[in-house]
């Protein structure tokens, strides 16, 4: 197909136009969002790239920092996609390399003298000992899937409906089903209240914890809700309390159970874990608690890849600090034999395996099961996940 040079020119001012509005730290979807609403006379197809022009270049990090945009912009279509007027237009000799592996891309750019790989993701705090730092480094140039849990009483209706609306799905392990990245399921209305999006390593964190019929369990840092939901989906008759600090969470969450037709016993209580919360207790304890932490989501990056060069590394110890902060609180209403679920979304041992061995040494827990949930490998999130017992 032949390359419109003046399209291509005016989709590169369209991308100018929104690095200039942007102002960090607004996550940048919310920022693209309202952006589009206020510049109406933009079609779709100028709203599609634009879109995938700015997550490209910011797929890059601190990548070649040095050089003009639009050199940054073709390099990053280079390396993110398989065919790109971009490339075509300014680098016509790149073409024929467009469609290689992402590594042979890699080594093909080294030789133009674009040495990429150490800005990708320029943190020195170490990662958790399992990941494998070259290939989580690279992921983030490959936009994630979409993933959505089905329970299994809604999976044969969902599949109908995602196949009469010819919209491709891989069905995974579990109730997990992976889509294509954009996949716009809202708009199909027969799918209300059947599916939850959630990424298939969030899905994957529970997995080994025994849950029992009349059991109490806390869900004390909920936020979206998605772990309430994923334990209720795994065993809807045990009791559990949700709490977050924001009572507009609360409040969505209360949303997202009548959408799911809950019907468990679930409560919800605003909660200040770094407080002393003994009069919102009441003196209660809990056969499992769930603390899903307030972290750097590190893990998350390919789907906000902003963040490669937003996020202050300084940070990951204030983080720490109130991670910390929140297991001291919850670990007092753990009862004896009691389990705790520690989760985040982060790749760094300081958040993870660290935070752990606190656990261990002055809380005096058991560690049964610790690691990271790969991602990388497969286009979805990188978490960690610790099974813990109480004395």
């Amino acid at each position: 197909m032949e390359v419109n040079p003046r399209r291509v020119e005016q989709q590169l001012r369209n991308l100018q136009r929104v690095l200039d509005a942007y102002h960090p730290p607004e996550p940048f979807a919310r920022f693209l969002t309202k952006f589009f609403k206020e510049n109406k006379q933009m079609g779709s197809s100028d709203r599609r790239m634009v879109s995938r022009l700015s997550y490209n270049l910011f797929r890059l990090g601190r990548s070649l920092e040095n050089l003009p945009t639009l050199d940054r912009v073709v390099i990053a279509e280079f390396l993110c996609e398989k065919q790109s007027d971009m490339v075509t237009l300014h680098q016509p000799a790149w073409v024929a390399h467009i469609q290689l592996p992402l590594k042979e891309k890699m080594q093909f750019l080294a030789k133009q003298g674009h040495e990429i790989t150490h800005g990708l993701f320029s943190f020195s705090s170490p990662l958790s000992a399992s990941i494998d730092a070259e290939q989580f480094a690279l992921s983030h140039l490959i936009q994630p899937d979409l993933f959505i849990r089905v329970p299994r009483v809604n999976q044969q209706r969902v599949e109908k409906e995602l196949t009469a609306q010819q919209i491709s799905f891989e069905t995974l392990s579990g109730n997990a089903y992976r889509l294509p990245n954009g996949t716009n399921l809202q708009a199909v209305n027969k799918l209300e209240g059947l599916y939850e999006v959630q990424d298939v390593s969030s899905q994957e964190s529970l997995a080994g914890l025994n849950l029992v019929a009349g059991a109490k369990w806390w869900d004390a840092c909920a936020g979206a809700g998605g772990k309430s939901l994923l334990l209720l989906d795994r065993c809807p008759a045990i009791a559990l309390l949700v709490s977050d600090i924001r009572p507009s969470i609360l409040r969505n969450l209360d949303e997202r159970f009548r959408k799911a037709k809950i019907k468990a016993d679930v409560r919800t209580k605003v909660m200040d874990l770094t407080q002393d919360i003994d009069d919102i207790m009441e003196g209660k304890s809990f056969d499992g608690i769930l603390v899903d932490a307030p972290c750097t989501g590190s893990g998350t990056w390919g789907r906000t890849p902003e963040m490669l060069t937003q996020f202050d590394e300084e940070h990951i110890q204030t983080f720490v600090s109130l991670q910390q902060r929140i297991v001291d609180s919850v670990v007092r209403y753990l009862k004896p034999d009691g389990v705790l679920m520690y989760i985040t979304c982060s790749v760094f041992d300081a958040e993870n395996e660290q935070l752990v061995r606190y656990l261990v040494d002055k809380h005096g827990l058991t560690v049964e099961a610790a690691g990271i949930i790969k991602g990388y490998d497969r286009k979805s999130d990188s978490m960690f996940a610790a099974r813990l017992r109480n004395a």
